[in-house]
Parts: structure tokens; C-alpha cells; sequence
């Protein structure tokens, strides 16, 4: 196939065709300083020399809220979950008036970045930690043809050549299925996408990883420092293999607890009952999926349905002037703010400050196996994230606001070629 002057369109983005395998790397919790201080600390010295031979380190901002759901589907789609319809990694489906998590592709309204690339030829490789995410990234991929793998580590075991595009991905990678709380899982990951470079070198391959570790432990620290330096080996073989590496994350991550060790939590159900009456209004917390250890499903973005004649902009005047509450939008205004879907939220969005964090009522959060101090993500305080290419690009203007969501256009489409 000539792929020359081959080009890609898709939900309103032209892609060029990748000259060389791209990898996108999604690090999940990612927040800048992880990479400055492991870098600084001499645990990534591919990276560092990559970087320092031309490489592209650049800031962007991700989708709010900064979860994980929404921002890997605004890097797969190129656009915020305005246009693909991930508002958070769970709503108030109002279809059905049942809160469900969204991880079904029935709730995605855009074609992906990898099916535009599959139905013109591309070969195409994902791996992610959680299955939660395999079925929305894989969406629309066939996996008969030998051209399209998609899995999960934590399911890696169970993969079929239909469901998958390979049977048994443990067993090509040789680990052991990991536990979804620990850094194994990430590992895992890479090891996988090492090993589907040599066997099948796809054109695009996108490796997902989970933010277990960086939910635990702050940037420079030793356990994060050893994360890192993992990652960094397994990016000096991907590289080693003639592929581009593009790196960024799907949000950052803040301390959430007060003085005393304790996560430092808004219970807003318990301030609306006390407001508008028991029950009266309804909080959805976008954060929450099935792996709460290390979160206790406490995130600083929340989202509240409230009762047919209420007054919203008293209520949001009311939030608003509570101490670590950052701001309060009614639904309209905060869509737009935010881009994102007016029927997958609620009246009102609240975001809290930046060490706060927001549940529903105390009796709803198990916080028994939180056995660090609470680091979290959501709000505006988690938006900035790393945006890393390994080769030398053309910056956009520094009048355009760089998204996470950018980062496959700007390194298909902005790579400055070698002279």
C-alpha cells in the first residue's frame, strides 16, 4: 500500500498516515512533575536523551472532569466529550433513570482515531490496564482480519481471536495476570506492546495505563521514581524498534487530605438534604467505577440533579460560597465551559479547590482501604498534563490552548522531518 500522501479523516480532524509505528502513551495520573522529578533524578534516561536530542516537551490540558473515561475517549477521538459522549467514567443514564457506569459503547456518539485508521488499511494495537476501557477503545475494529488486537491486563487471560484479535494475550506476553492495585499491571502493558511490535508492527498502537501507583505516592518519590524507570525502559525498547513515541496523560493528581492524615471531603448530599429536604436532590459522582481502593470513589468534580421547581442559582450561590468549593455552574453554562454533553449531566456542576475532595454522604464512602492519605483528580486543579513527542514537532502557535486530546494530530501532522 502507498501511503505516501495517504491521509485520515475523521469527527472533523485530518491525520496523516503514520511514517513510522506511533505509539501513544496514555499515563494515567500523570501529572507533570512525576516526569520532571524522575528525569531530574536520573531514573529516565532514555527519555532525558530523547528530549535533549530534539524531543518535544510540551503542557496541555486534559478533559474536565480530569477522569479517566472521558480523556482516553477525547485522545481516541481527538475532540472532548461533547462530540463522543463520555461525560465520566459513570452518570445518571436518563433513559433510563439508573445510574450505570459508561463503559458500554452505546453511549459513544464518535467514530474512533483507530477505526478511521483500521477501515483505511492500518494495523492497529491496544492494550489497557482495565477492561472497563477495552470495549470502548476497541469499538469498531474487526478483529477476523489479523490487522486490529485489543485487551486489557486484567483480562489478558480470557482474550479470544473475535473478541480480541488474539487468543490468550498472556501467554504471548509470559507474565502472570496481575492485580488491578498494583504497578504490575502497568508493567504488563508494556511488556505486551513490546512483544505485538515485533509480531505485528502496527501502525498505531496505544498503551493505557492505570494510576494505582500515582494515587499512592507523590512526584519524586522513591516507589514513584521506580514506576517511572520502569516505563522508561520499555520506551527505550519501543523506540529501539523505529516506532515515534507520543506521551500524555488523562489527568493529573493532587493530595486530598487534611492535616490529620484524613481525606478532606464535601459530602454534598448531606449539604443538599440539609438544604432542599432528605433525598430531595440527587449527587452523581462521575469518578466512580468498581476499583476503589485507592480512591474511595472521592473526586473533586460532581454533578447534581435537583427538584422540579427549585431555585438552581440560589443553590449554586449557596455551594458556591462554602470553603473548598471552587466553582458551581448550571448545566448549560458549565457544558459549554467544560465541552461537554448537556444530557449526561446534571443541574448543576460542582467543582471543588484543589486538596478538596467531594462525595455523597459519609455512609455511601468505604475509605477502610485507603491505607495512604488521599491523592485524587477531577477538577480543574488535575487539567494539565505532559505532552511529549520523541521527535522535534512544529508548535502550534502559542495563542492555541494544547489538549491532551491534540496529541495525535500534532504527531502525525506537525513532526518536523529530519534535513
Amino acid at each position: 500500500m502507498n501511503t505516501m500522501h495517504k491521509s485520515v479523516t475523521v469527527n472533523a480532524r485530518t491525520y496523516a498516515w503514520p511514517k513510522a509505528p506511533l505509539v501513544i502513551v496514555c499515563i494515567d495520573g500523570s501529572e507533570p512533575a512525576y516526569i520532571e522529578q524522575a528525569i531530574a533524578g536520573g531514573h529516565m534516561p532514555y527519555l532525558a536523551d530523547a528530549l535533549s536530542k530534539g524531543g518535544t516537551d510540551l503542557r496541555a490540558d486534559c478533559v474536565v472532569p480530569s477522569f479517566t473515561n472521558p480523556n482516553n475517549l477525547s485522545i481516541v477521538t481527538g475532540q472532548p466529550p461533547s462530540v463522543h459522549g463520555i461525560s465520566g467514567n459513570f452518570f445518571l443514564d436518563p433513559d433510563t433513570g439508573d445510574e450505570v457506569m459508561m463503559n458500554d459503547p452505546k453511549f459513544l456518539r464518535a467514530e474512533t482515531i483507530f477505526k478511521a485508521f483500521y477501515d483505511a488499511g492500518a494495523k492497529i494495537a491496544i492494550v489497557t490496564a482495565k477492561d472497563k476501557l477495552r470495549r470502548l477503545l476497541g469499538h469498531g475494529l474487526s478483529f477476523d482480519s489479523g490487522r486490529a488486537v485489543c485487551f486489557s491486563s486484567e483480562k489478558a487471560d480470557e482474550t479470544t481471536m473475535a473478541e480480541n484479535g488474539i487468543d490468550n494475550a498472556q501467554a504471548m506476553v509470559g507474565r502472570d495476570i496481575p492485580s488491578v492495585y498494583s504497578a504490575a499491571l502497568s508493567e504488563f502493558i508494556f511488556a505486551a506492546g513490546v512483544k505485538l511490535m515485533a509480531s505485528m508492527r502496527p501502525d498505531i498502537m496505544y498503551l493505557s495505563t492505570t494510576d494505582y501507583i500515582q494515587h499512592k505516592h507523590a512526584p519524586g518519590t522513591p516507589v514513584a521514581n521506580a514506576f517511572y524507570a520502569m516505563m522508561d525502559g520499555y520506551f527505550a525498547e519501543l523506540a529501539a524498534t523505529g516506532a515515534t513515541l507520543a506521551l500524555t496523560a488523562d489527568h493529573g493528581m493532587n493530595a486530598k487530605f487534611g492535616e490529620d492524615g484524613e481525606p478532606d471531603v464535601i459530602y454534598l448530599q448531606e449539604v443538599l438534604d440539609d438544604m432542599l429536604g432528605t433525598g430531595q436532590a440527587r449527587v452523581i459522582l462521575p469518578i466512580t467505577d468498581p476499583y476503589v481502593v485507592h480512591h474511595g470513589a472521592l473526586g473533586s468534580f460532581a454533578t447534581a440533579y435537583l427538584p422540579s421547581g427549585t431555585d438552581a442559582a440560589d443553590v449554586a450561590a449557596k455551594l458556591s460560597a462554602m470553603d473548598g468549593i471552587e466553582a458551581v455552574y448550571d448545566r448549560a453554562t458549565g457544558c459549554a465551559h467544560f465541552g461537554l454533553p448537556e444530557d449526561r449531566l446534571g443541574d448543576l456542576i460542582i467543582v471543588s479547590t484543589r486538596h478538596k475532595v467531594l462525595g455523597t454522604s459519609a455512609d455511601r464512602h468505604d475509605l477502610s482501604q485507603l491505607t495512604e492519605p488521599l491523592r485524587s483528580h477531577g477538577g480543574v486543579s488535575e487539567q494539565t498534563v505532559p505532552l511529549i513527542i520523541t521527535a522535534p514537532v512544529q508548535v502550534p502557535p502559542t495563542s492555541t490552548r494544547l489538549r491532551n486530546f491534540d496529541i495525535f494530530d500534532i504527531a502525525l501532522n506537525h513532526v518536523v522531518e529530519a534535513s
